[in-house]
């Protein structure tokens, strides 16, 4: 059939092109996995930890980030790689869990500032905070979803087209001027298509080489506050990027462990909620480890925590969060104040700048740090780089069996915004279609 009669055949049908989560609004997840072959690697890892998938087909309200097949071809060239290719299925199940969110998320229900939605991550092998792990999601100009994870990944939302159309270009036309739809509907709840993997968020001294932040982790390392940073729950941590630490030179070398300490101390809060960018309205007050207090400020569209600049928000950790920051805060002047009028705040702790080349601390961090520890574990699933490319296989027995969805609480109106866009959407394909038809004539 030629391209141009595709949708026109799909709008005689629909009045418009029906987007998957419209024609399987009533399959159990068994049958939505199964009638989408771009989810056939994702439908062998889930069913291969068949606890997780049955408890899944019983579910009544849950978000699924279903990694695509091209999602799974990336897998060898990231930090996921090794622990795939091991076989190692602690770890695989930590990932996979990590990939579902309790509650209906629908695209439409994230705007332009970042939410973060606890997922079944709860592990405490793999995870220090309260609730379970956290994934990002923010909604970016023309209407795209995009989740953050550890590592700073990224992974976007995707249109799901059935298989017959996803070649056709003026399909692929279609998707690309109507990106509000992206969900797919099972009878628990709904599936989300990504492009990548998210990776659970790593610990600080496993996180910041990621982000040149070397400095700050020797820092850590040398005033024997690693473990502290690393284990204790629900963490947020403001991080001096490294010329922070040069603008200071030999100074916090030479300090005796009990006052470099005391300054890192003063760049940890630990508090009952960790202090993701989006629970930090301005005014907030911080208590820090140190005992002295933190106040941020957000002026001039920017964010500070007193008067240091935030430079890299919300970058998560296995315990909680970090925020990059342009200079030191100085627990003996817990009154300093943003002045958005300047690119950097001069130093409020006095020391000889250093070379470029010279990064203090940086010798005291670990020379391997690997992503993932690795986990013994006696294997109930394996799934294994060598899988990649088998499709799907060994589906469980387990059914959906709820009908009712619930939409979470804390989106506004999400139900609403997703049926205004179903309309719309129904209405453009019916429009495109007719346009199809009209030059496919010609």
């Amino acid at each position: 059939m030629h391209p141009s009669l595709y949708i026109p055949a799909l709008a005689l049908l629909g009045f418009g092109i029906p987007t998957l989560a419209q024609q399987q609004d009533t399959k159990d997840l068994t049958q939505l996995l199964q009638s989408n072959k771009n989810l056939s690697e994702f439908t062998t890892l889930l069913t291969s930890y068949g606890d997780i998938y049955a408890n899944l087909s019983f579910q009544s309200g849950v978000t699924i980030l279903a990694p695509n097949n091209d999602a799974f071809n990336k897998i060898p060239y990231s930090s996921l790689g090794p622990a795939f290719e091991a076989n190692q299925s602690q770890i695989v199940r930590s990932v996979l869990q990590y990939h579902i969110l309790p509650g209906i998320h629908p695209p439409g229900s994230y705007n332009g500032s970042f939410s973060f939605d606890q997922t079944w991550l709860q592990n405490t092998s793999y995870t220090n905070v309260t609730g379970g792990q956290v994934v990002g999601g923010v909604q970016q100009a023309g209407e795209v979803n995009i989740f953050t994870s550890g590592m700073g990944s990224r992974s976007t939302l995707v249109t799901p087209v059935c298989d017959a159309l996803a070649n056709s270009p003026v399909v692929q036309m279609w998707i690309m001027l109507t990106m509000h739809v992206q969900n797919l509907q099972f009878t628990g709840g709904i599936v989300h298509v990504i492009d990548t993997f998210l990776i659970p968020p790593q610990t600080f001294i496993q996180t910041v080489p990621q982000f040149n932040l070397t400095a700050a982790g020797g820092a850590v390392e040398n005033a024997s506050l690693a473990d502290y940073i690393t284990t204790h729950p629900d963490l947020t941590v403001f991080v001096p990027r490294n010329e922070a630490f040069q603008a200071l030179g030999s100074t916090l070398e030479s300090l005796p462990s009990q006052q470099l300490q005391r300054i890192l101390n003063y760049h940890v809060v630990n508090a009952s909620t960790v202090g993701y960018s989006s629970n930090l309205p301005n005014g907030t007050i911080l208590r820090t480890r140190s005992g002295q207090s933190l106040t941020i400020t957000f002026t001039s569209n920017s964010l500070f925590v007193n008067q240091a600049r935030v430079i890299q928000q919300d970058l998560l950790l296995s315990n909680g969060v970090m925020h990059v920051i342009d200079n030191f805060l100085d627990p003996d002047a817990p009154s300093a104040t943003a002045n958005p009028e300047l690119p950097t705040a001069p130093p409020l702790i006095q020391g000889t700048s250093l070379s470029e080349n010279v990064v203090p601390f940086t010798s005291f961090l670990p020379t391997s740090v690997t992503s993932f520890d690795t986990a013994s574990a006696t294997p109930t699933g394996t799934f294994g780089v060598s899988d990649i490319g088998k499709g799907t296989s060994g589906f469980g027995t387990a059914s959906a069996s709820a009908t009712s969805m619930h939409t979470s609480t804390k989106k506004k109106s999400a139900a609403e915004k997703v049926e205004s866009s179903r309309t719309a959407l129904t209405v453009a394909g019916g429009l495109l279609g007719a346009l199809c038809w009209t030059v496919g004539l010609l």
